[in-house]
């Protein structure tokens, strides 16, 4: 399996996705926000790129979330904090998500043969799933203002690492993934210091967000893998379609 690690949305080629797994990271905060609402009884999470195409999904059944600079967008029910989406406030609704960076991967990779949305908070499961669909993948970082961000990256170094324990040689990489795993293989012990150092993570910060990088850097707290359908909309993947 070859594994080609891209460093932000801007980076994306789609025509190199096609017929891969893709694997979406946006650790602060889309992906993890994503897993967070379809772990707490979502019925669906339905990824859209504008403020106005989110607001015409606009119903009683439709939870409206996203943020624009971090912050809430105007009139809508959550911002971007995954903490926000809980069981009380999602279970059973589609959620509609429109983030700066995140949303925007799903698109980018629409000629992929499966879209995945990983994090902290799914990592083994994510990587289980991958070994499990068994196709070249891109890693996609969804990054900050269309540039690297290094929490996306760390995960994506941690996802490789989790992969290379069972496919060990057969685990081919590009040199940007090469370069994530040795990182998140020797900074396991200042993993989330690191993070909570980054320039994604000072931004929140001073927007009051701390909470949120304390959560998003919980590794393995689901066991779900949100999973794009031919529709965009985002369910939990099933093991059925794992050999799909």
């Amino acid at each position: 399996m070859r594994i080609d690690v891209i460093g932000s949305v801007n980076e994306v080629i789609a025509e190199e996705a096609a017929n891969k797994c893709v694997v979406v990271i946006d650790v602060l905060r889309a992906t993890s926000t994503i897993v967070t609402a379809l772990a707490n009884g979502a019925d669906c999470v339905v990824p859209v790129e504008t403020v106005p195409q989110a607001r015409q999904w606009k119903q009683p059944d439709v939870w409206l979330g996203g943020e624009r600079y971090c912050r809430k967008i105007a009139g809508f029910d959550a911002g971007n904090s995954p903490e926000e989406y809980t069981g009380q406030a999602v279970r059973g609704k589609r959620v509609v998500l429109t983030t700066s960076n995140g949303t925007r991967a799903f698109f980018k990779a629409h000629r992929a043969a499966c879209i995945l949305a990983g994090s902290f908070l799914n990592l083994s499961a994510c990587a289980e799933a991958v070994k499990s669909i068994g196709r070249n993948t891109m890693i996609i970082c969804a990054g900050s203002k269309d540039r690297f961000a290094l929490e996306d990256g760390l995960c994506a170094g941690c996802m490789i690492e989790e992969l290379h324990k069972t496919l060990g040689e057969d685990l081919e990489l590009n040199d940007f993934g090469k370069m994530l795993q040795f990182a998140s293989r020797h900074i396991k012990t200042e993993l989330v210091q690191l993070i909570q150092d980054c320039s994604g993570s000072q931004r929140l910060r001073q927007l009051g967000f701390d909470q949120d990088i304390a959560y998003c850097t919980r590794v393995d707290l689901y066991s779900v893998v949100p999973a794009l359908d031919q529709d965009h909309i985002i369910r939990p993947l099933t093991a059925a379609r794992f050999a799909s």
